[in-house]
């Protein structure tokens, strides 16, 4: 049986030093002291055993034993989505799997020994009744706010910490609701339940950023999407358009009046082709820009200059590669980077099974030595006035 199987014993211990200040006026290009450089995510199950078998240290382990220097962003512990619903239930469990019936009243099924996120086998809407019989676990309640929300957050921005905030994913929410196949035929077959959702979570994400953004400053608006794959989005800049961006200009546009300076997206796959609709609907910060899948840092960074940053971006493939090849990959990417700010250099997603303890350890100095002397460049070129 894996020792790792869960997100939370995959958790690492990078310690965040860069406050929030440094870190917003980093992200909208307004100043570029030092670069920043994180892991996103962590290791993939099972990389922790292979690096444990290859002799890696405890803080090896949890990562602290690594040196980044990574932005300082916390949660605020509101809900925006889902809420209530029935207790999760094991159905069925074998050595190799489990199914489990969620809080949506989904079954999924988790693979053990390779997964953390398990995979759902049936979903609750399929039309517009569905969605009215569930509709209220998206509507606004008090029990959105949980108690000693305010004294959490207010503490959190006076130690320096960026506050974040998310809300459901455009298309991401309605394909949990309705899997990934009649999500996409429903923008198209049924409009009308597609805007009801969007609408519906709009209008508790408004409420629910009204009241916190009166209390405490709102740093980021984020919001989970993974709507691609490796071929490309799973809907279009036209469906785009026409029902998401209208979701995420409403929200954006109300937190940014109030002081919020960046709004992130996060999804995996080619999202090349609903880049220019993400910026043109408010959206500023996109990760975890997956080269496997096509995306390119340095390209994209030329097109949308500094009304983009990014997070993520370097290949976590290459890792698995020989040296010279991991070398290549960061110094393509790392000194433009540099130079131009408004990004966190990271890996674009977990580290993958199969990456030798010893090119993680050279990954990591190597990506120093480029920050290192890039940043010297930087400073010989804009010497102090």
């Amino acid at each position: 049986m894996n020792s790792y199987p869960t997100h939370s014993s995959l958790a690492v211990k990078i310690r965040p030093e860069v406050r929030r200040e440094e870190y917003i006026d980093y992200m909208t290009f307004q100043s570029n002291r030092r670069p920043l450089f994180t892991e996103l995510f962590g290791p993939l199950v099972g990389l922790k055993e292979e690096w444990q078998a290859q002799g890696a240290s405890p803080e090896e382990l949890d990562l602290s034993a690594f040196r980044y220097r990574a932005p300082m962003r916390a949660r605020i512990s509101v809900n925006t989505g889902w809420i209530g619903g029935g207790e999760e239930v094991v159905l069925e469990e074998t050595e190799d799997y489990i199914i489990i019936r969620d809080r949506m009243g989904r079954r999924v099924k988790l693979v053990k020994g390779c997964a953390t996120i398990p995979l759902p086998l049936d979903y609750p809407v399929r039309d517009f009744n569905d969605w009215m019989r569930i509709k209220h676990h998206y509507e606004y309640c008090d029990e959105r706010f949980p108690e000693g929300w305010e004294q959490a957050a207010s503490a959190l921005i006076a130690q320096g910490w960026a506050s974040v905030v998310s809300i459901p994913g455009g298309f991401d929410e309605i394909r949990q609701l309705m899997g990934e196949e009649n999500a996409c035929l429903a923008f198209y077959d049924q409009p009308e339940l597609v805007r009801d959702i969007l609408e519906t979570m709009a209008e508790t994400s408004l409420r629910v950023l009204d009241r916190v953004s009166c209390i405490v400053p709102v740093d980021e608006l984020t919001v989970h999407e993974d709507l691609a794959g490796k071929s490309g989005p799973l809907i279009g800049p036209k469906q785009f358009d026409e029902f998401v961006a209208p979701y995420y200009r409403r929200v954006w546009d109300m937190v940014f009046r109030r002081g919020t300076r960046l709004f992130s997206v996060d999804s995996d796959g080619n999202i090349e082709p609903l880049l220019r609709s993400f910026v043109e609907a408010g959206v500023n910060v996109v990760y975890p820009m997956e080269p496997a899948a096509g995306m390119d840092v340095v390209k994209v960074r030329r097109e949308f200059g500094t009304r983009l940053a990014f997070m993520g971006g370097i290949d976590k493939h290459v890792l698995r590669r020989s040296c010279r090849e991991i070398e290549r990959e960061l110094e393509y990417k790392i000194p433009p980077m540099v130079h131009t700010g408004g990004c966190v250099i990271s890996l674009d997603h977990r580290i993958p099974n199969g990456t030798p303890l010893d090119n993680y350890r050279f990954y990591i100095d190597k990506v120093w030595e480029i920050i290192d002397r890039e940043s010297v460049a930087i400073r010989r070129n804009n010497p102090p006035s």
